[in-house]
């Protein structure tokens, strides 16, 4: 690995010219940028502008259909991930390319030009240690929460001697401080010369990491900044081409109950007691291990109950955290996709209605401004952020009265976030109950009325939004009995 203080040095990697089409949809139309050694440079864009496709070039998973790839000044060909790997190129993909019926040791080695020949744990051990990943390696994949399987994927990218990292929205599945830990380790990495492009949507993390950026809009560079000396203002324009209207959460007031848990146990959550009313968002916040997602699975009937009640007086949906393990058929279309809750409505005789279902699509995807070249295209040629639009469109024609969205603006920009946000204040409006886990603290705050914290599968405290700050959550999902929650 590199070492030494930081010094910023020649170029390390510039593409330029960088095309590529899908059908008669151009994913990149000439892209460019440039990353030195010892820099984290961002690649910033709304859903579709080509971020994650760029990435996926450099990586050699996915081939250009004409520009050119430099490597220290000299023009290289990258056919594949192999090619990128002899290059010291790495990636952590936003959507994790491990293997779940694989050991944690078994995904590092797998495909690694560098383990050859040596004792599995004593490769793995120090990569783990290093992301702060604490799980045995011969641990199955299967078994590890999505924020873990996070920093497996990014302590895999390290055993490979990478030199260049790009990491594609690494946080979205982690907690506030599995996130912290990450900032850690990229500026240790940046302190000894690592090159570190850094797709996100996030605009603190970009602030906070960032010595430049890269802004792409429809597949092509809009411009480079220095972090330095610009602004989120700036750069949100530079993304969506115009000025965006920031919502702001309307005030609801209470309704009766629509859902009513009382000692709800599973073999993760203990004596989880609560009530979400008609017209309420219900934040469920927590760190990774917490058992927010396990609320989801045991509500939505996914998890077996050991004790305790649910009385809920409409029907549950639920969004997972995974949406493509849990949520989509990647090889179904995206209108495949989104009417799968209501093909009785959208059938005739027995037979499905193209055009019924098309229909009832329209509204629900201009709503949600859904990016993709036709309903017909299969759901795996869009872009993540679209991919968890058509997983919400489910939903939203479905109607059920209680939704449980599970990090629902994972992977979703700046702009789409706002959509989102109307989406679950109109759900709310309209009488359905909104829990809502996200792991973004001003999105808590942003979207609920009330707040519940969870913290090894029990409630630690409870906020009425209004009074609650980030400090006062963080504290108590990390410290729980030690914290006095406000009571509501």
């Amino acid at each position: 690995m590199p070492t030494g203080e930081t010094v910023r040095m020649a170029t390390v990697l510039a593409a330029a010219g960088i095309s590529k089409h899908y059908g008669g949809v151009y994913a990149l139309k000439g892209a460019h940028f440039e990353v030195r050694a010892g820099e984290v440079h961002a690649l910033m864009g709304e859903n579709g502008a080509g971020k994650s496709t760029l990435a996926r070039i450099v990586a050699g998973s996915t081939r250009a259909d004409s520009g050119t790839i430099a490597i220290d000044g000299r023009a290289v060909r990258i056919a594949s991930p192999v090619d990128a790997q002899r290059l010291g190129i790495g990636i952590i993909y936003q959507e994790l390319d491990l293997f779940p019926s694989l050991t944690a040791g078994e995904n590092i080695v797998i495909g690694n030009l560098h383990a050859a020949g040596q004792r599995m744990e004593a490769f793995c051990r120090p990569y783990l240690d290093q992301v702060g990943l604490e799980c045995e390696v011969r641990r199955p994949v299967s078994s590890l929460p999505i924020g873990q399987r996070q920093l497996l994927a990014i302590a895999r990218a390290l055993s490979m001697s990478a030199r260049i990292i790009l990491m594609d929205e690494p946080t979205s599945s982690l907690s506030e401080d599995a996130a912290e830990r990450l900032f850690g380790l990229i500026r240790d990495l940046k302190r000894s010369g690592f090159a570190i492009v850094y797709v996100s949507h996030k605009m603190d993390e970009i602030f906070r990491l960032a010595d430049r950026a890269t802004v792409l809009r429809d597949g092509a560079t809009v411009g480079t900044v220095e972090m330095p000396s610009t602004s989120a203002e700036e750069l949100i324009h530079m993304m969506v081409g115009r000025q965006l209207a920031v919502t702001a959460r309307r005030e609801r007031t209470a309704a009766d109950p629509i859902l009513m848990v009382r000692g709800l146990t599973t073999t993760m959550l203990k004596d989880v007691s609560f009530e979400l009313r008609h017209g309420e968002v219900l934040g469920i916040a927590g760190l990774v291990g917490s058992g927010r997602s396990e609320l989801g699975a045991a509500l939505y009937g996914l998890d077996r109950i050991v004790s305790g009640s649910i009385e809920a007086r409409a029907a549950i949906g639920l969004v997972p955290e995974d949406r493509r393990l849990q949520g989509l058929m990647m090889q179904m279309s995206v209108l495949e996709n989104s009417t799968l809750r209501v093909l009785g409505r959208v059938a005739r005789f027995g037979w499905l209605d193209r055009r019924r279902e098309a229909a009832e699509l329209a509204p629900v995807a201009r709503d949600l401004a859904l990016n993709c070249p036709s309903v017909d295209a299969p759901l795996n040629r869009l872009s993540g952020g679209n991919q968890q639009k058509v997983l919400l469109s489910r939903w939203l024609l479905a109607r059920p009265g209680v939704l449980f969205l599970d990090d629902p603006t994972r992977g979703i920009d700046v702009g789409a976030k706002q959509d989102i946000y109307r989406m679950i204040d109109e759900l709310a409006a309209g009488g359905a109950g909104i829990l809502l886990v996200s792991s973004e603290l001003p999105e808590l705050l942003r979207c609920s009325d009330r707040i519940l914290v969870l913290r090894d599968g029990r409630i630690a405290a409870r906020y009425y939004a209004r009074d609650a700050t980030q400090e006062k959550i963080m504290a108590a999902a990390a410290f729980g009995d030690f914290i006095d929650g406000a009571r509501c």
